[in-house]
This record gives C-alpha cells, sequence and structure tokens, in this order.
C-alpha cells in the first residue's frame, strides 16, 4: 500500500504514564499530533503500538488511512522505526522526561502517554458484495501511458502544476510519443458536503475546468481514491460512497481511476479484496463514461482477479523508490504474473522512476526497457518541463514504446546466467525482442543466440533499439557487451 509522505502528526497511542530517561521500555501505546492540517483542513492522527525486548522494537501503526507492522531498535534514547520493508527509518526520536520526541517523515512530533479519548473514529462495518463478474469496459487495450504526480510531488501537487505538465506533455512530444493520461494522486480531496458529495480541497478549485483544459491537450485526466474510509494520506476516500464518487469522478470529465487499498485494510481482511474493488467497477461501469480502473494493490493475488471486477491493470509491487534495487525488485515480482497479462488487463509494477535523477541513464535505459519487456503500463513521474535530453531520449524512443505496445500483449519473463538476466518478449507480427540486463557492477560479455528465441526460422534482422543500428547475427549468434546494470535490447525477426 503506499504510505504518504504528506504526514502532518503522529498518534502514538498509549498506555505507559511516563518513561524514565534511561533504560527506558517503550512497550505500549503513544500518542501526538503536530500543529500541520492536511490541506482539506483535517487534522491527521497516528497511532503505534510496540513491544520493547532488549533492543528491539516490534508492533504497528495505524494511520487514518493504512496500517503497517512496524520494527525497530533503541540505543540509550534514540529509537528508530521501520515499516513496509524500507531500509531507511520513518520514525526517529528520543525519549525523555515521559515523552518521545523526534521527526516521522521529517515532520516534528512530541508524542505522550494518550487518553482514551486519542482513539482513531471508528466506521461501521458494510458487508462486501456478492460476487459476480464485471464485464469487461473495453479500455487499455494496450498498457496505459501517461504521467503520475506522486512521485515527484507528493503532497505539494495543485491545479496550476497538472495544467504545466499537461502544457509540457505536449511541448516535449509525450503526447505524440503516446503519453496520453494525466493522474493526479492522493491529497486532491476535500471534504463532503451536506449531500455526501467529495469536494476538491482548496488545491484544486474547479475539478471539471480543470478535466476540460487537460482535455483540450488532447489528453485525459486521472485522479486517486481509495475503497476505504480515508485514503493513504488520511483524506477522505469512498467507503460507502462507490456509486456516488463514481458519479462525481464521471461529471467532473475523469478518464482513470486509481483506487488504493489503504484503510480498507483496517476493516476488511485479503479475502474481501475482490468483492470489494467489485464495487467500484461496478459504479464507474453504472455511470456510462469509460474510465481506465487501476487497482493499486500491490498483490501479485489480484492478477488472479483483476479482470472479474473490470479492473484494467492492478499494482503487483510494494511502492518503487529511485534506485536500482527497487526497480529491479519490483519488475522481478512480475514473473509469476506473466501469464495474466494481456489487452485490457496489465500486471503493474508501479511507476516510472526516470529522470528523478537517482539512478544513471543506463539505468534508467533498463529501467524503461523491462517496463516494455514485462508489457506495463509506462507512467513517467518526473518534471517533464525540465527533462534533460538524455531522458527525453530514453522516455520518448520510440522503438522501445512500440514493444511496450505491441498488441499481442505478452510478457516476457527472464532466465539467469550469473549476472546476466535475459528476457525474451513474442511480438504480434512474429518478430521477437530479447533483453539482456547486467545486474553486476562490471561490463560484462553477452551473447545471444538465435535458436534461443523461438522464431520461425532462421534470425533475418535484428535492430538495436538503443543505439538504432541494424545488427547482425553470425551464425546464429550476436555478441555484445554490456555496461554495469546496463541492458542490450535488440528486435529480432525471421522475415
Amino acid at each position: 500500500m503506499r504510505a504518504k509522505m504528506s504526514v502532518v502528526g503522529l498518534l502514538l497511542f498509549g498506555l505507559m504514564t511516563s518513561i524514565p530517561t534511561c533504560g527506558q521500555n517503550l512497550t505500549g501505546r503513544w500518542a501526538a499530533v503536530d500543529n500541520t492540517k492536511l490541506d482539506n483542513g483535517e487534522l491527521q492522527r497516528w497511532i503505534l503500538e510496540v513491544t520493547q525486548t532488549g533492543n528491539e522494537l516490534k508492533g504497528r501503526i495505524i494511520g487514518l488511512g493504512y496500517s503497517v507492522d512496524v520494527k525497530g531498535t533503541i540505543g540509550s534514547n534514540h529509537f528508530e522505526i521501520f515499516g513496509w520493508e524500507s531500509k531507511t527509518p520513518f520514525v526517529v526520536g528520543d525519549a525523555a522526561n515521559g515523552e518521545l520526541r523526534g521527526t516521522q517523515w521529517g515532520s516534528a512530533f512530541v508524542a505522550k502517554p494518550a487518553t482514551p479519548d486519542d482513539e482513531l473514529p471508528k466506521f461501521h462495518y458494510l458487508d462486501p458484495p456478492t460476487l459476480h463478474k464485471v464485464p469487461y469496459n473495453g479500455l487499455a487495450k494496450t498498457p496505459p501511458m501517461g504521467w503520475n504526480s506522486w512521485n515527484l510531488f507528493q503532497s505539494k501537487v495543485d491545479d496550476a502544476t497538472v495544467r504545466t505538465m499537461a502544457d509540457a506533455m505536449v511541448s516535449s512530444g509525450m503526447r505524440d510519443a503516446g503519453y496520453i493520461y494525466v493522474n493526479i494522486d492522493d491529497t486532491w480531496e476535500g471534504v463532503r458536503d451536506a449531500k455526501g458529495n467529495l469536494q476538491p480541497n482548496h488545491k484544486f478549485p474547479d475539478m471539471k475546468a480543470l478535466a476540460a483544459y487537460v482535455h483540450s491537450k488532447g489528453l485525459k485526466l486521472g485522479i486517486y481514491s481509495s475503497p476505504g474510509p480515508r485514503t493513504c494520506g488520511g483524506y477522505p476516500a469512498s467507503y460507502g460512497y462507490e456509486a456516488q464518487d463514481a458519479q462525481t469522478f464521471a461529471e467532473w470529465g475523469i478518464d482513470y481511476l486509481k483506487y488504493d487499498w489503504c484503510s480498507a485494510g483496517n476493516i476488511y481482511k485479503n479475502d474481501a479484496l475482490q468483492p470489494v474493488y467489485q464495487k467500484m467497477g461496478d459504479a464507474l461501469q453504472a455511470t456510462g463514461r469509460p474510465i481506465v480502473y487501476s487497482l493499486s494493490i500491490g498483490m501479485v493475488e489480484a492478477a488472479k482477479w483483476g479482470p472479474e471486477v473490470s479492473a484494467n491493470l492492478w499494482r503487483t509491487t510494494t511502492d518503487i523508490r529511485d534506485e536500482w534495487s527497487s526497480m529491479i525488485e519490483n519488475v522481478e515480482k512480475q514473473v509469476p504474473t506473466a501469464a495474466y497479462a494481456g489487452p485490457g488487463h496489465w500486471n503493474d509494477p508501479d511507476m516510472l522512476e526516470i529522470g528523478n535523477g537517482h539512478m544513471t541513464d543506463d539505468e534508467y535505459r533498463t529501467h524503461m526497457s523491462l517496463w516494455a519487456l514485462v508489457a506495463a503500463p509506462l507512467l513517467a513521474g518526473n518534471d517533464l518541463r525540465t527533462m534533460s535530453a538524455a531522458t527525453k531520449s530514453i522516455l520518448m524512443n520510440r522503438e522501445v514504446i512500440a514493444i511496450d505496445q505491441d498488441p499481442l500483449g505478452k510478457q516476457a519473463s527472464p532466465i539467469r546466467n550469473g549476472n546476466l538476466e535475459t528476457w525474451v518478449k513474442p511480438l504480434a507480427d512474429g518478430s521477437v525482442v530479447v533483453g539482456v540486463v547486467n545486474l553486476g557492477p562490471a561490463a560484462a560479455p553477452a551473447t545471444v543466440t538465435a535458436r534461443d528465441l523461438q522464431l520461425n526460422g532462421e534470425a533475418r534482422t535484428a535492430r538495436d533499439l538503443w543505439t538504432h543500428n541494424d545488427v547482425h547475427f553470425s551464425g546464429g549468434i550476436y555478441k555484445a557487451t554490456v555496461p554495469p546494470h546496463g541492458v542490450l535490447l535488440l528486435r529480432v525477426s525471421s522475415k
């Protein structure tokens, strides 16, 4: 699930009444709130339940928008807490004088032992509907392409940013390369009016006008919600309002919905995933508007039932980070789901980090190649207004985009040989694409053998999709050197 960094407070709900300044034990529950508010004026709150054994901490954090198991350490008075399998602590601080002081996602907090008044709000339980198949909506016959606000802007996205990104998608050539969707992630939400209609907050004064502006550029607008009471960032979501919200989105002119599990996990067990997501699938179709339905779950199991709820794509991974290890980990998780990919329904290893600055250009070329090989949605997450020439050449490499958008919709799977990993993807015209990824820290020689490509005949033509040069198989073999964390990407045909 997506852990929103729009954190403005931390509730650590506690039983302890004091904590000594040395030799302390954090076992219990604590409460804290800072003075910053969400963009809709509400106050964010969180819960930590923790047990300390020696210097080890273990427990969970429950926010308005999600629940996550955590672990950490404490030494002397200083503690660090980790969640979402991250290598970086998101809660750090010190215990002194009966308080916990520190930061959570960089936001300062002071935590004190809580009272029963600090309980999070309770929600009336709604039974999931009876399962049935929601008809295919006819959309996303190739993986969706566009841009999403979260990776770069997180809670700072607003109307002006979306408009300038739409402008940049046109002026940069991204739209003409196939990038169509401009997707607003979390933190756009306001509060519900007297009739229960969800309003945008002050950052988005007129969502219908924004959609009209985006449409005027030849683009489409996406939005974000959750089947739980709150989004991951703690904003109001669609629990109990599925039909009403779907109609609101349709009236605004929305073309794409990202639907994030988040706080639904505080109410339902995982065996309710399909019927809960089915509710919004039905609601979207009832509007009569074509809206791409994107499930953000982080579980490979979603591939098995995603089409049954009329979903067009589903997240199979945790959130991507702009680093090599995260990118490789996310694409490897696509391997068990390969059989479920195809026109209208796609496995989603999360958004692209290309151009955000924490990987090399070789690594970003590998990122783009792998997403194309696994037929993943191509949703850029960088600043389209200030792209370098290298970033443009990677994101708008039309030969690589054509691999991702191939109408056959087959997903490649890898074969590992030392530090080299080879992915082969069949294409609609009978040709194949082979990608050889160097996972190691040094350049490595790679050999591609035509007979391993399952071609219908000899390898007669081949093209390097990054150098844009035709290459030649000699005796059915092609050899090249692949840079560290780089990729060799060839399109090979027997015609």
